[in-house]
């Protein structure tokens, strides 16, 4: 016998079916105990009564979040028992036998909430428990319709889902890298992509001119609030485009998607309005406005682009920096001062940031395709021609080959479904999320390794010299610091 959904329970009235699930909820009622019995798919409620005497003792012992697997038949429920709020409302099962697959001990705190109420750390130390609770299945479960939403809407673009490598070299491009040490290689080090940025624009020049992904993008960032050290970007590039054209298409992604999946949300504005990075900044003090009309407006969703950024900008050491992307584009209109850098401060780029309720959700940009351009990037900030030959020479050598003009966009996945769920942050839509400071209180990490896995690795671990420490009486104490690498 196969096992039913308890969804699918009010199209079997009359028949015999196999449920299985968790208990829920436990309750008697004179002779007849009651559980609520829960799956994936909702909720039913099973009945068991004395004269099955087996099934009837078994259930006796029936806790809480046991794991059980239940035969029986449907029947609809009496009249004054029907519960119209679950699905399931009309019916229940009768029990003929029930086998307890495994037992479960007190539960740290209550998934019957929204969990709201609890100390976060504990949430995400338990999160398989956490997960339970409807309000975080029912997000995972919407972020799943957004991730096919995007998938079938580019494929019917004529985009290719291609995957990029996830062990690559340390460039930089913002962040700082995550590194992963090669013991077939000595001394020498991988990185993990903070985006696949340099792989999808060697598609472009590979020929491919519609690529998409959903990408994990890594970045070993301070402890910054609302972030995560991994997240999952909407990445996308196209060939032989202009900046117009590249947000029109992903605009229409974006009201496409509210439209279909979020209909009880409305859009503000249609066409989504452009704001230059000087117009925003002094109407706004910000490059990440919220221009709701009405902000107590819950299902309100004012979208803008923000564009016209300024391409660098000056760093802690008084260098020059970009201010979004180093394989950006300037407008075309600056595309001599830059390759005679001059009037470097007043150099507009091509990039396009996308905002949704004072969030940046995404930014893209049409990218330099050739070497003197690129090259030029990287000289004004600094750098020499043997540097960047050492660390961008692959994207270089590959524009010598004929590259198009192309641009693209990465947009965070867990920060537009956060915001279209109305979620105070992106762990609420994150299976299993790190803290601020990168920690996963769940799984330890991150965590000391063996000393056979380091010698293998030929890394060495080395003790921190001891701090002095002074206290207030004038004693002196030595205290150990975490080993560093």
């Amino acid at each position: 016998m196969f096992r039913f959904l308890i969804k699918d329970a009010v199209k079997h009235i009359g028949e015999k079916v196999k449920v299985s699930g968790w208990v829920n909820t436990r309750r008697v009622h004179g002779k007849i105990l009651f559980i609520d019995l829960r799956d994936r798919s909702g909720f039913l409620q099973v009945v068991f009564v004395p004269s099955n005497k087996e099934a009837y003792e078994s259930a006796q012992n029936l806790r809480p979040e046991w794991v059980v697997e239940i035969v029986g038949q449907i029947v609809k429920r009496p009249e004054q028992m029907i519960n119209p709020k679950i699905e399931t409302g009309e019916v229940e099962l009768s029990v003929e036998s029930l086998n307890i697959i495994s037992e479960a001990k007190t539960l740290p705190f209550s998934i019957e909430t929204d969990g709201r109420e609890l100390n976060e750390e504990i949430r995400m130390k338990y999160r398989y428990l956490d997960l339970r609770r409807e309000r975080l299945k029912n997000n995972l479960i919407a972020r799943h319709k957004v991730s096919k939403f995007v998938r079938d809407f580019l494929t019917n673009e004529g985009f290719i889902e291609i995957e990029t490598p996830t062990l690559t070299k340390s460039t930089p491009e913002g962040s700082r890298d995550f590194v992963v040490p090669s013991r077939l290689n000595p001394g020498k080090f991988y990185a993990l992509p903070q985006s696949p940025q340099q792989y999808k624009q060697l598609l472009m020049v590979a020929g491919f001119e519609k690529y998409f992904q959903l990408a994990r993008c890594l970045r070993d960032e301070d402890p910054r609030g609302d972030r995560q050290t991994e997240h999952t970007q909407i990445d996308i590039e196209m060939s032989f485009i202009e900046r117009e054209d590249f947000m029109e298409l992903y605009e229409r992604l974006l009201i496409s998607l509210v439209k279909t999946l979020f209909p009880e949300k409305k859009i503000q504005q249609i066409p989504f309005p452009k704001i230059s990075y000087k117009e925003s900044i002094e109407k706004y003090n910000s490059d990440k406005p919220d221009i709701r009309r009405d902000k107590n407006d819950k299902n309100l969703l004012a979208f803008c682009w923000i564009i016209d950024f300024p391409f660098f900008e000056k760093d802690e050491e008084n260098k020059w920096t970009f201010t979004h992307n180093p394989f950006s584009a300037p407008k075309p209109e600056f595309m001599q001062d830059l390759m005679d850098k001059k009037n470097i401060d007043q150099i507009l780029t091509s990039q396009y940031d996308i905002i949704l309720n004072g969030w940046e959700i995404g930014g893209g940009s049409i990218r330099n395709n050739t070497p003197k351009s690129i090259g030029a990037v990287f000289e004004i900030m600094g750098y020499k021609k043997e540097e960047i030959q050492e660390k961008f020479g692959h994207i270089l050598e590959a524009y010598k080959f004929g590259s198009p003009s192309h641009g693209g966009i990465g947009s965070g996945i867990d920060r537009i479904t956060a915001l279209l769920l109305g979620e105070p942050n992106i762990r609420e839509v994150i299976a299993f999320p790190k803290t601020g400071d990168g920690r996963d209180l769940m799984m330890r990490s991150p965590s000391e390794i063996e000393k056979k896995q380091l010698k293998e690795l030929n890394i060495q671990i080395k003790p921190a010299k001891p701090v002095k420490k002074t206290l207030p009486a004038g004693r002196q104490v030595t205290k150990k610091v975490k080993k560093k690498v």
